[in-house]
């Protein structure tokens, strides 16, 4: 796969790679920073409001780290799709990159509220 020289000079698609690129390290060390390694009870790792009382489900620390997982594969396939699509249509790359920073912030925002829960 090569990268088409006028991506790397598209400013627009650089700030874009650039946001998508630090949503997913922030969302990486904010979910590290709020892991407690010598929690023994587990971490609410799902919500669901149709259950009532048992809402709550709780699950391992490797299910909260699946979140870190989760951003890195997304930027990584979002970059990759982006440059896949770029020489075919400028536009379509750049909603691909919008829409990176969208599913990331989404990640962000989910993993801050389960951890918060505790």
């Amino acid at each position: 796969m090569t990268i088409p020289k006028r991506y790397l000079q598209d400013r627009l698609v650089l700030l874009l790679l650039s946001v998508n690129a630090f949503l997913a390290v922030l969302t990486s060390i904010w979910v590290i920073f709020k892991l407690d390694p010598g929690r023994s009870v587990g971490y609410i790792v799902q919500y669901r409001a149709a259950l009532g009382i048992s809402a709550l489900k709780t699950g391992g620390m490797g299910d909260i780290i699946a979140f870190i997982g989760f951003a890195i594969l997304v930027l990584a396939m979002h970059v990759i799709l982006s440059i896949k699509a770029y020489p075919i249509r400028r536009e379509v790359s750049i909603i691909i990159l919008m829409l990176g920073i969208l599913l990331l912030l989404v990640a962000l925002i989910v993993s801050n509220a389960l951890l918060v829960l505790r």
